[in-house]
């Protein structure tokens, strides 16, 4: 058995190309202070061009008249499993999902490696591109577009003389978002009191909601639009 092949050259280059991309992928997330970050992006991306590349150069000594291999097998699996992974990363709290960006970035990430195993450079490369000028470019142009947001109102009930609103307050201002108090009402028969206010920030309306939900004290969130009756239960 010999270590190295006629192929073992062109097997390490694409390898290595997948490290170097899926590497940009992960320090885009690591920047972000993201679940998964650079490692885990770099993992799965090499990941799945070894296995690409097994599937492709591993069998070769097998391979015969009566034998006949389908790559595109380990393929279908390295796609099912990145999205067990990819799941990992999802998480929800009081009917409030996060971490979809995260795990759309992994199942990227994987594609990339697959593709550079496959040696299929200029997809590799382009899809990296892609993805890069999704987030970085487009993502800062889209959150300064106009949205609801600024017409919805945000109803909090919360129990009273915990110091709540103080923390609601200061983590509203830390998040970037200016504070309008619309009303309070108390309820008669509990420690009940329901706030409404309107957020108004750069940032999506849904992050705020999201850390509103783990403020200690929070009973239940309700977001609204100005111009309907429907709220947005979020309890």
């Amino acid at each position: 058995m010999t270590w190295w092949t006629s192929s073992s050259s062109t097997e390490l280059q694409l390898l290595f190309l997948a490290f170097v991309l899926c590497a940009l992928i992960g320090l885009e997330r690591q920047f972000r202070q993201k679940a998964a970050g650079f490692r885990t992006h770099v993992l799965v991306g090499t990941g799945s061009a070894a296995f690409t590349l097994v599937s492709a150069f591993g069998f070769s000594t097998v391979l015969s008249d009566e034998v006949v291999l389908d790559p595109s097998r380990i393929a279908a699996q390295i796609v099912s499993g990145i999205g067990f992974l990819g799941a990992g990363v999802i998480f929800t709290r009081r009917d409030v999902v996060r971490g979809l960006t995260t795990a759309a970035t992994i199942w990227v990430a994987a594609a990339v490696g697959m593709a550079a195993g496959a040696g299929m450079v200029s997809l590799a490369i382009g899809l990296t591109a892609a993805h890069m000028f999704a987030l970085l470019a487009l993502g800062p142009i889209v959150a300064r577009m106009p949205n609801r947001d600024s017409n919805r109102i945000v109803r909090v009930t919360y129990n009273d003389g915990e110091g709540v609103l103080r923390r609601l307050l200061a983590t509203a201002t830390q998040q970037g978002y200016s504070t309008f108090i619309l009303s309070t009402r108390r309820f008669d028969d509990s420690d009940l009191v329901q706030l409404d206010a309107r957020f108004k920030g750069k940032p999506p309306l849904q992050d705020l909601v999201s850390t509103i939900h783990e403020i200690d004290g929070v009973r239940g969130v309700h977001v609204r639009s100005d111009d309907d009756d429907d709220e947005d239960s979020q309890n």
